[in-house]
């Protein structure tokens, strides 16, 4: 891993992006790059439009010239407070050690200039909630399903406190997605090798013999990466409970999974365990398509 992408909105949520970003930077010596995007509709006011019919000519103009003006100056605000935002970023990853840190800082829209730099990235991290975080605290932040949905790259999720990471889960399920989660952690086993690393799969009964073979097989190559032991269990019921019962009983500190389920519409939404377990755990998940 060479280079992290944070994407952050200066909200509640960015100081878990960074300091959870850190952690990941500092575990495989990465490069970071913090993507701050100014959303160009919060710089327009009401439509400059023709309103001599209405208010006269010269009002019309008087108009006009003030809504400039505001422009101009909500311009001004944004920049300043992009700039702010960026500051805070970047002595928060300095003091936790990291010294090649990118500052960026777009205006657009969000998902439009994030695929711009995620080409360069080899992992995203964004909060779990943004600027509204306050008001909707039993909400996803806007941007997760879009950014997730249209990313080619892993993305960390990240809740707004931060906690050392010292033991991983990974809910495996035999998918081709689930094997490139099991890739990723062979390809970057050197960062993980102090980290506590659970297997679990979900399956319909305790008789599923494909789902125990698929774990056994995970286990093994993970473990011949790792150099540690891993823990492997196979438990039975509802994904969401399931997962989430194991990450309280085993203290987990950090969740990896697949983005999706299996069904027809997987590409238009994030899958619905998925989305329950960003809901209900405070611990950050690690998503990939």
């Amino acid at each position: 891993m060479k280079t992290i992408l944070l994407c952050s909105d200066g909200s509640a949520f960015a100081e878990g992006i960074y300091r959870y970003g850190a952690w990941f930077a500092n575990q495989f010596q990465a490069q970071t790059q913090v993507l701050f995007v100014t959303d160009v509709r919060s710089q327009k006011v009401v439509s400059t439009g023709n309103f001599s019919g209405s208010i006269g000519l010269g009002a019309s103009e008087q108009l006009l010239n003030e809504l400039v003006n505001l422009e101009h100056e909500r311009a001004k605000f944004n920049n300043q407070r992009a700039r702010l935002i960026l500051k805070n970023a970047d002595q928060v990853l300095k003091a936790e050690g990291l010294s090649d840190v990118e500052l960026i800082n777009q205006t657009g829209f969000l998902v439009d200039c994030f695929h711009d730099f995620e080409a360069g990235a080899d992992m995203v991290v964004l909060g779990k909630r943004g600027e509204a975080a306050e008001f909707a605290s039993g909400h996803l932040g806007a941007n997760i399903d879009r950014i997730v949905r249209s990313s080619t790259k892993p993305c960390l999720v990240t809740p707004q406190t931060f906690a050392p990471i010292e033991r991983l889960l990974v809910a495996y399920d035999g998918s081709p997605t689930g094997k490139r989660i099991l890739n990723f952690l062979v390809d970057n086993a050197d960062g993980f090798k102090d980290i506590e690393i659970h297997l679990l799969t979900v399956a319909k009964s305790d008789s599923d013999t494909e789902r125990s073979e698929q774990l056994a097989k995970a286990k093994d190559k993970l473990q011949q990466s790792v150099g540690h032991t891993l823990i492997a269990s196979l438990s039975t019921g509802d994904p969401e409970q399931v997962i989430a019962n194991y990450v309280e009983q085993h203290q987990i500190s950090l969740l990896v999974m697949g983005a999706y389920g299996h069904r027809r519409i997987r590409h238009l939404v994030i899958g619905s365990t998925t989305v329950q377990l960003l809901r209900s755990t405070k611990i950050p998940m690690l998503l990939f398509r």
